[in-house]
């Protein structure tokens, strides 16, 4: 691996540990303007976005400022902290995921109906096959619903993906409205007594003002046969974007009520402040990590081993 290969790999903590932050005499002395400035730096270059960066630096001054933080496990201790702060924050407050040994008494709703969206090429057919794999391992009957009517291979892709996984399919016309596909899907779940509906749709940019119309109708068309449905709606975002993908959070969220967050491609980066970014910036939690290309790669996000992966 080249010398930038293995700088890229560090962990958060490694980077911090360059800095000479953990050392006892500048903590004791406290931290000048310099390390302040090359920690932001550091954080903005894990993605943790401005809002998150400033709010860690700033604690992370006024503790050594009052003499809080004079060792490197103090200062472990308080990064840690106030990182679980942010993410608890944003944790939902409702019942588990689908797929989670608790879901099937925690929610009665038959079909529970997860709606996927984001842009392209951000993984999100591959994840609703991942999630529909989760919810059968646990036992549930699975409907897979593709709305992408236009885009060539969408409807294929994700039959064969049922097909696959021994999981039922509705589909369109080509050109058809995407809408009618969501709402035959839906009759079709129920009338099965299916447990889980996952609803696959197009990719879109966040600027389309009337294809995010067209999502608002799909989830109005659900919502009408379907109490309290979709009761998930799960924005795909790759991990490697960076700062793109505040954007797409925010603009989806303008247009729909986020529940949950998958970032794919979670195994590709090193860079993990996106999950901080997100949770800081727009209280929305990030629910599941896409760990590669197969249809086990989808991990529930969990706030113990994030940290240890980050501060190790």
């Amino acid at each position: 691996m080249s010398l930038r290969g293995q700088r890229q790999g560090r962990s958060l903590w490694q980077k911090i540990v360059d800095l000479s932050l953990t050392d006892v005499s500048v903590l004791v002395k406290g931290i000048d303007a310099d390390s302040i400035e090359e920690l932001e730096r550091v954080l903005l270059e894990a993605d943790f976005g401005v809002d998150a960066s400033m709010d860690l630096v700033g604690e992370l001054e006024s503790a050594a400022r009052r003499g809080k933080v004079k060792t490197e496990e103090e200062l472990r201790d308080l990064l840690a902290g106030r990182i679980r702060q942010i993410l608890e924050a944003a944790a939902p407050a409702e019942s588990p995921g689908v797929g989670s040994p608790e879901f099937g008494a925690a929610d009665a709703v038959r079909p529970h109906v997860i709606l996927v969206l984001g842009v392209n090429g951000t993984g999100k057919t591959t994840t609703a096959a991942k999630l529909a794999r989760r919810a059968m391992d646990a036992g549930l009957t699975v409907v897979l619903a593709a709305t992408d009517t236009f885009r060539s291979g969408a409807q294929e892709q994700l039959r064969i993906w049922a097909d696959r996984l021994g999981a039922d399919f509705v589909g369109g016309q080509p050109g058809g409205d995407p809408a009618a596909v969501a709402f035959d899907a839906t009759r079709a779940a129920a009338a099965r007594g299916a447990d889980v509906l996952i609803v696959d749709t197009a990719g879109r940019l966040h600027t389309q003002a009337n294809l995010m119309e067209e999502l608002r109708k799909i989830d109005r068309v659900i919502g009408r046969l379907v109490e309290g449905a979709p009761h998930e709606r799960l924005l795909v975002v790759d991990s490697t974007a960076g700062q793109n993908v505040l954007n797409q959070v925010r603009d989806f969220g303008e247009g729909l009520p986020l529940t949950g967050i998958v970032l794919s491609k979670y195994d590709s980066t090193a860079r993990g402040g996106t999950v901080v970014a997100v949770s800081r910036e727009f209280g929305v939690p990030v629910g599941w990590l896409g760990t590669g290309e197969g249809d086990r790669d989808l991990a529930p996000f969990e706030v113990g081993p994030y940290l240890d992966k980050l501060l190790r």
